[in-house]
């Protein structure tokens, strides 16, 4: 991927809230802090989605999405509630493997 070294430009009452927010004299240092707890924040949430739909169906999505497949899930995977469900934890999945993927370079 590549990075841009373009700059941003921020208003210095902007800044002053950055650094005390952070607890950081370095604006830089104080925005990349900002954005990678925003990250976690945002996987957790994910996580935490992830499982009440684990608990909900007492399986992890691999099991779940097989079973659907294979019609051994003990509902007909065309139900409402089972499709929607299939539909939202698939996204949850995916979006989990992003924000850890975005969290990779800042580890």
């Amino acid at each position: 991927m590549e990075r841009s070294n373009s700059t941003i430009t921020l208003s210095p009452r902007m800044g002053a809230f950055l650094t005390q927010v952070t607890e950081t004299a370095d604006l830089k240092t104080a925005l990349l802090k900002i954005l990678s707890e925003y990250v976690e924040l945002k996987a957790d949430l994910v996580k935490q989605r992830i499982q009440a739909l684990e608990e909900k169906w007492g399986m992890s999505f691999s099991e779940f999405s097989d079973r659907c497949e294979t019609g051994t899930l003990g509902q007909n995977a065309y139900d409402y509630e089972v499709e929607s469900d299939f539909w939202e934890w698939e996204q949850a999945e995916t979006l989990l493997r992003h924000y850890e993927g975005l969290q990779r370079p800042w580890m």
